[in-house]
């Protein structure tokens, strides 16, 4: 692109992983007039999205090579790394003023990394997590955190405003990714709260949709009472966000605390107990699976209540 003007109708997307938030993340795109070339890992996964209207491309590569703003959203650092920095990745593809958003939740120093190998070739590099999950993807309504150069970040203001509510600009490389650190902090620890309270609620003999009448609307109110508490009643685990990718982020934001020289000894606790989530094969459920790993510590079989 010879400027940083993002109209929907010219300019020209590419988008990077097609899973369960990618792939409505990019049709919200698509929707809005933005043309798309998509690659995901698992083609049938884009096959969606290439019905709507979408070009598919083999290689993260082509994907930028016919694209002015390529967007991934992969699953772990070493996958952000293939396929942005890699032989075929996007930056091989990119010429200047083009612009990469890395929207996977990933390693703040690999954020810097490549923003700054993005910079060596004149193309602009953003780090972009969301939070939301499968519902706030669908609905469009995600909490976008951005890490970058502020007037790329403004410039792309219809592509944040198609897929989310809250959309603010953290400041330089690898800020998105710890205020990402930041909100999965606060998440892991509330989950453990919302499992734990389900769990004294049927043990204790309550109707467990009336108890959350009365909890969910006070004090103890939180998104994850409110949306997947009922998730939980239901035995309805299916992932809007997989536990074994929630454990990533964990880690992420562990080691970071070793960097900082901080302390932090609730999301350790947390950490390990979706390692046991993981560790009794759940770890391609939603992060609410951990209530069924909580039961079986107390020998209660949730599912059979």
């Amino acid at each position: 692109m010879s400027s940083l003007e993002i109209v929907p109708g010219t300019t020209k997307i590419g988008w990077i992983g097609t899973g369960v938030m990618g792939a409505s993340m990019c049709g919200h795109l698509i929707d809005q007039g933005f043309s798309a070339t998509v690659y995901n890992r698992t083609k049938s996964k884009a096959e969606g999205l290439i019905a709507q209207g979408a070009t598919w491309a083999d290689t993260p590569k082509k994907v930028a090579e016919a694209s002015d703003v390529v967007f991934t959203i992969v699953g772990f650092p070493q996958d952000v790394r293939e396929v942005i920095l890699g032989d075929e990745g996007v930056l091989a593809g990119s010429k200047p003023g083009n612009v990469i958003v890395d929207m996977t939740t990933s390693e703040p120093s690999l954020a810097v990394e490549i923003a700054e190998a993005a910079q060596s070739k004149g193309v602009h590099g953003i780090d972009a997590p969301v939070s939301g999950g499968d519902i706030g993807a669908q609905e469009a309504r995600l909490s976008i955190m951005i890490g970058g150069d502020e007037a790329v970040v403004a410039a792309l203001m219809p592509c944040w405003e198609a897929m989310g509510k809250t959309v603010v600009h953290q400041g330089c490389p690898g800020s998105g990714q710890h205020t990402k650190m930041v909100n999965q902090t606060l998440i892991a620890s509330g989950m453990v709260g919302v499992c734990e309270a389900l769990l004294y609620g049927y043990k204790a003999g309550l109707n467990l949709e009336k108890m959350m009448q009365s909890v969910s609307s006070g004090a103890a109110g939180s998104w994850n009472l409110s949306n997947l508490g009922p998730r939980i009643i239901a035995n309805n685990f299916d992932p809007g966000f997989f536990v074994e990718h929630f454990i990533k982020d964990m880690g992420i934001a562990l080691a970071e605390a070793r960097k900082m020289g901080i302390a932090m000894p609730g999301l350790a606790l947390a950490e390990q107990l979706y390692q046991a989530v993981k560790a009794q094969g759940h770890g391609r459920l939603g992060t609410h699976a951990l209530e069924l790993a909580l039961c079986q510590l107390n020998n209660i079989d949730w599912k059979n209540r």
